[in-house]
């Protein structure tokens, strides 16, 4: 005897903890199916206790720079053992939102178990058979595993075991310059370990603003992060209780190594031939709507492959709940998704960068990059360090905004906005922005690429005659 529902979703991940409650909210009968325990990647291997380690390094880093605040500064004794326990217990405070009994609260039935489509309107899951209207899978991904050589035969870690780690690694090994890589990397620097970045790529954070990857390369490279970039790993070996990684020709032998090399989504086992879901090593294939080849089976999140954050899930999980469930239908939004990296200072990235932007538009293109010194907040907490950038048209549209600094997630939220509504230098340089916080730096940077926009080249010559001629007149 199979139970029936309305909506069925599977995986509960931040996708899946935003679509069944709304669908619950809009009066179906919803099931949340999960192989594991809601909360998914982000919550227990992601996000939530990376940036919890962030944090504790941070106050590691602190310690030992206290001087530059005209403090004694001291070098900390750093307990592994501690610094797990503590990030299991942000996690845990986050997960009580999350536990199946709240989700049945909101109106959620909660199946935990592997779930695998037996046709295409019904699922087996924990032992039951469950049959839907309409689905939604948001599966999300894993690590994945680069094919190196040797990397097979040799212990290493990934994002999912990372933060579990009872002692420090003395010598850590990181292959990947994403922003994993990247973050994992200055952590464990400035918790004490000797830390050496291989990237394949020429640059770090390879979709990031050049300018911006080149000044956390600084950074990293200032905190004693060996940053090599450039090269590709060709193998992998175990050397005596040591790992070797054989890279560009160079060997770099460290005592534990992070492979952070991207994800991969998952799909294997949902028995999505018997559902008729076309699929393949790339994810799960949608259209605009979020459906797959079966009109009443939808899928978003890191499943469906193309950029992979959270917040995309989100929203995506929005847009697919809404189309499956209400009249009418909504597309995806196009264009790159604003993203964070939550290194020191944090690089954060709206709209086009400055190269993909004059592909796009060519001679009408604008920029104006504003030195994070120039920034009073910045100053008086010693993060001199970034920049703020706005890229945008000759009519002053903001089409872009990249920002490296202590508060550079935040500072992004008001770009976002901009970028979205279509506003101008002149309006975000006339908002009243409070002072002095890090988000004035966008109102100055705004404010000075519209003077320069308006007092340069040809355009400045005729305001300045004009001004000469309104002042005589005057």
């Amino acid at each position: 005897m199979s139970e029936q529902f309305d909506f069925v979703v599977i995986g509960a991940g931040s996708a899946g903890l935003l679509a069944a409650p709304l669908a619950a909210k809009l009066g179906v009968r919803v099931a949340l199916v999960e192989r594991d325990r809601p909360g998914g990647d982000c919550l227990f291997t992601g996000c939530v206790p990376s940036k919890a380690l962030l944090r504790v390094a941070q106050a590691a880093h602190d310690q030992r720079h206290a001087v530059r605040f005209g403090l004694a500064g001291s070098e900390p004794t750093v307990d592994m053992v501690q610094v797990s326990a503590h990030i299991q217990e942000v996690i845990g405070r986050i997960y009580e939102h999350d536990r199946p009994e709240a989700l049945e609260r909101q109106g959620v039935s909660v199946l935990l178990g592997a779930a695998r489509f037996v046709d295409s309107h019904t699922i087996q899951a924990g032992g039951k058979l469950v049959r839907g209207k309409r689905f939604l899978l948001c599966t999300g991904s894993r690590p994945a595993r680069p094919s190196i050589p040797g990397l097979d035969r040799v212990p290493y870690l990934t994002y999912e075991d990372l933060f579990t780690l009872k002692t420090l690694p003395r010598r850590l090994l990181v292959v990947g310059g994403g922003p994993v890589g990247v973050e994992m990397s200055q952590a464990f620097a400035r918790l004490g370990s000797m830390v050496t970045l291989i990237q394949r790529n020429a640059s770090l954070l390879p979709a990031a603003e050049s300018d911006c990857a080149g000044i956390l390369t600084d950074v990293l490279r200032d905190e004693g992060v060996n940053v090599r970039l450039g090269l590709a790993a060709e193998r992998v070996e175990q050397d005596g209780d040591a790992i070797a990684v054989v890279a560009g020709g160079e060997r770099f032998t460290g005592d534990a190594l992070l492979v952070a090399t991207g994800r991969v989504p998952v799909v294997d086992g949902l028995g999505l031939e018997r559902a008729g879901v076309a699929h393949g090593a790339r994810g799960i294939r949608v259209n605009a709507y979020l459906q797959t080849s079966q009109p009443h089976i939808y899928a978003c999140g890191d499943v469906i492959g193309g950029e992979q954050f959270t917040h995309l899930a989100a929203t995506q999980a929005y847009q697919a709940t809404r189309n499956a469930l209400l009249p009418g239908r909504t597309r995806t939004r196009s264009g790159p998704t604003p993203w964070a990296v939550f290194t020191d200072p944090e690089v954060a990235r709206a709209g086009l960068t400055e190269a993909e932007a004059r592909a796009r538009f060519g001679r009408d293109v604008r920029s104006y990059a504003l030195p994070l010194a120039r920034v009073d907040r910045a100053q008086a907490s010693e993060d001199r360090h970034g920049l703020v950038k706005l890229i945008y048209r000759g009519n002053g549209t903001i089409i872009g905004a990249h920002i490296v600094a202590a508060r550079a997630g935040e500072m992004l939220q008001e770009a976002i906005a901009a970028i979205d509504q279509r506003k101008t230098l002149g309006q975000l340089a006339a908002a009243v922005h409070v002072y002095p916080t890090y988000a004035v730096g966008l109102q100055q940077a705004a404010s000075y690429a519209l003077e320069e926009s308006l007092f340069s080249g040809h355009r400045g010559r005729i305001v300045r005659v004009g001004l000469r001629l309104l002042t005589r007149l005057a």
